[in-house]
């Protein structure tokens, strides 16, 4: 299976964005989170988690990066059943200097070879490729501007506590239906060992609903929890994409712990336009406003998660 897209940019920047695999939470939609385990220059081994018609699957994969030719070659090895196997390339070839086409090809075979299980499989692979390459596509026709619509930051905030009621707290999100500004109601369902489905529904100021979706992929014994947003009713969106992650650290100090919520994010630029207008100030504008916006529900959480922590440390919880 191969799937291809023109792009109206130099080949070096495609490869660039499919190379930085660590980015492809907010650059793939499909793409959940991706950990490297590990890097000697040329090839590294991934761990992936990947939504596919509409479930979560992870995944080990080796790649091989040739940026002189452009080339990204991939074969996973630990592989959700029915999938026995899987493997490709991406591929970008110059056709000017501002002008690439990109080809992602797939390969896979499956275990008994059942008709349902084929045909689910190419399903996800084809959707998920379309998916990444009309993404890759936009992303990459921005390129002069895309430092300006990509952001990334964090904040901190240290808890006289351990780690294990801090991360209590923050995985057991739903418990508070106030853990997010504006929230009318929180909830979360598993979704396998380590993996949850978060729903927020939302009430605005002028009245209108909204609700957003997030996976979330805990990691206990390292103390974090990544999560991505995949669905948001929010219009007009000033987020093309945005991924996040706690993490629950011992301090320096040797008593209690530092927790550190991470954001990464995209802007939409069809939404900054909506909302700011066309000024030369409209991405800085946006970018001071989502800022804003993600700090102000990050210190909430933090907030809460010291207060549930040091209350039950207090109380010999």
């Amino acid at each position: 299976m191969a799937q291809h897209t023109e792009v109206d940019a130099p080949a070096g920047v495609l490869y660039g964005l499919i190379a930085d695999a660590l980015r492809w939470p907010v650059f793939l939609p499909p793409t959940v989170h991706v950990e490297q385990l590990e890097f000697d220059g040329e090839s590294e081994r991934l761990r992936m988690w990947v939504t596919a018609n509409g479930e979560i699957k992870s995944w080990t994969t080796r790649r091989v990066l040739d940026p002189v030719a452009h080339r990204v070659d991939f074969r996973q090895e630990v592989l959700p059943w029915p999938t026995t196997s899987m493997g490709g390339s991406w591929t970008v070839e110059p056709r000017g200097p501002e002008r690439s086409l990109v080809v992602l090809s797939n390969d896979f075979s499956v275990d008994g070879n059942a008709r349902a299980d084929v045909d689910w499989v190419k399903r996800a692979t084809s959707a998920n490729t379309r998916a990444a390459l009309d993404n890759l596509r936009r992303l990459a026709e921005r390129w002069r501007r895309l430092d300006d619509l990509v952001l990334s930051f964090e904040d901190t905030a240290f808890v006289d506590a351990p780690v294990e009621p801090v991360y209590d707290f923050l995985h057991r999100f739903g418990d508070r239906s106030d853990a997010v500004p504006g929230a009318t109601g929180i909830d979360i369902a598993e979704h396998g060992p380590g993996v949850q489905l978060m729903t927020v529904e939302l009430a605005g100021a002028d009245g209108t609903a909204r609700t957003t979706e997030s996976v979330r992929i805990g990691f206990p014994h390292a103390g974090r929890i990544v999560y991505k947003d995949i669905r948001d009713t929010e219009q007009p969106a000033l987020l093309a994409a945005h991924a996040g992650e706690w993490s629950v650290e011992p301090d320096l100090r040797g008593t209690g712990v530092t927790v550190v919520a991470r954001h990464h994010a995209v802007l939409d630029e069809d939404g900054v336009r909506e909302r700011y207008g066309d000024g030369a100030d409209a991405v800085r504008l946006a970018r001071e406003a989502l800022r804003s916006r993600l700090a102000r529900e990050s210190s909430l959480a933090l907030r809460l998660a010291r207060e549930h922590a040091e209350g039950a440390l207090a109380r010999g919880v």
